[in-house]
């Protein structure tokens, strides 16, 4: 790969750069149960009609309108009830004239009938019925194909399943659909000072969160997360941990290992190998790498944990969310007044992380990249332009809302 230069990279182009790495997950057919949240990735017709019978819309009888014309309250129209009609009923009986069936809803309408007398407007008889109100041809009548025709498109390619979507899908007959499949990430985080949770620590050692961080946020956009036992500063230890995993997975992201100082494991294992080191212009979450490492795409993302929380969703939410072909692929952007002052390094994009409260933001925690506690109770991210190093109580700024 080509010499990186050693200027910052600005927030945009490095998100392009990401954009460019990892491709669209392959369409697939996937059982519809597990289609939740994903993408169509075929036009969707519809083998059958819906409804795919006339039926009943209504609890009641069948009959023909001419037969209950002179219907009125005080001068009922009495018909024998020869056939019952529940749902679910295949042999359905022609009506006869000057008879009525008892049909429950969504029979099919037998036959001879043009109308559906509801139950509330008789005297509910099972042998024979009173028919008290005259009914018009087609009255309480689903009609063949209302619906959906055969043949009609019902889903276009791009369409993100939820409940409704899925709910269309099983009733004209599919058991599969073709999605994008879920973007499948590996993630290990990298630290000798790193210990799992649950164990005790001794003096200068921390407990491991990013992988809990990144598996959660790669779930919450609807991707697969396979997280890696985590690995001590030592090179031999990281390559031997990844072999095996390589060809399973969409993209590779590591967190931490990858600055300037010494015992950078991710950055000594994979300089020289198709990945790139540079910084990017934002703060936090300066020190980034990405790159092609055995033919996998490889994101390695800044140790702090609000860094590697940051780099996920500037760099990698968007991309893989478009690689699963969904349709909004970034946070909602709104414009909110800050109750305080802010300052910003020159040259950097600042996000600050916020309480946002309608138009009004208030800054969460201070800017340093190692209060995970902040982001945890904000519902935005406050950004700075990489040309703003002042913003003023109750100026405008940009919001990226998180929830």
């Amino acid at each position: 790969m080509q010499d990186v230069p050693n200027a910052p990279i600005s927030v945009d182009d490095y998100r392009a750069r990401i954009g460019a790495l990892i491709q669209s997950t392959p369409v697939t057919l996937m059982p519809l149960q597990d289609c939740l949240g994903l993408v169509l990735g075929d036009d969707l017709l519809s083998p059958v009609s819906l409804p795919p019978f006339d039926n009943s819309a209504m609890d009641g009888y069948a009959v023909r309108s001419v037969d209950v014309a002179g219907a009125e309250p005080h001068a009922a129209v009495a018909l024998p009830v020869p056939v019952d009609i529940p749902a679910g009923k295949t042999d359905i009986v022609p009506l006869l004239p000057g008879t009525a069936h008892r049909i429950m809803t969504g029979a099919p309408v037998p036959p001879g009938a043009d109308a559906i007398v509801k139950v509330e407007d008789t005297d509910g008889g099972e042998q024979r019925v009173a028919v008290r109100v005259p009914v018009a041809p087609g009255t309480h009548i689903r009609r063949t194909g209302e619906d959906v025709s055969e043949g009609d498109t019902v889903l276009r390619a791009g369409a993100v399943l939820g409940s409704p979507q899925l709910g269309l899908a099983a009733a004209i007959g599919r058991a599969e659909l073709p999605v994008h499949r879920r973007v499948r990430v590996l993630i290990l985080s990298t630290g000798s000072e790193l210990v799992e949770p649950g164990e005790p620590l001794l003096m200068g050692q921390i407990y491991e969160s990013n992988s809990v961080l990144l598996a959660a946020a790669v779930q919450e956009i609807g991707g697969e997360a396979t997280v890696l036992r985590f690995v001590p500063d030592d090179v031999k230890a990281f390559r031997d941990t990844i072999a095996g995993h390589l060809d399973k997975v969409d993209v590779l992201v590591t967190s931490g290992g990858v600055s300037a100082g010494a015992y950078e494991v991710v950055k000594d294992a994979l300089t020289g190998q198709g990945v790139d080191f540079l910084r990017v212009a934002v703060q936090p979450g300066g020190p980034q790498g990405s790159g092609m490492f055995q033919g996998l795409p490889v994101v390695t993302l800044p140790g702090n944990p609000v860094s590697a929380a940051l780099s996920f969703e500037l760099f990698l939410r968007p991309t893989l969310r478009a690689a699963m072909g969904q349709p909004v692929i970034h946070r909602t952007r709104v414009k909110a007044r800050t109750t305080v002052e802010l300052r910003s390094p020159s040259a950097r994009r600042q996000y600050r992380r916020g309480r946002l409260d309608g138009d009004v933001v208030t800054p969460v925690g201070g800017p340093g990249s190692h209060l995970l506690a902040s982001f945890a109770v904000s519902n935005c991210l406050i950004e700075v332009p990489e040309d703003v190093e002042v913003v003023a109580e109750g100026d405008l700024v940009s919001v990226l809302v998180l929830s």
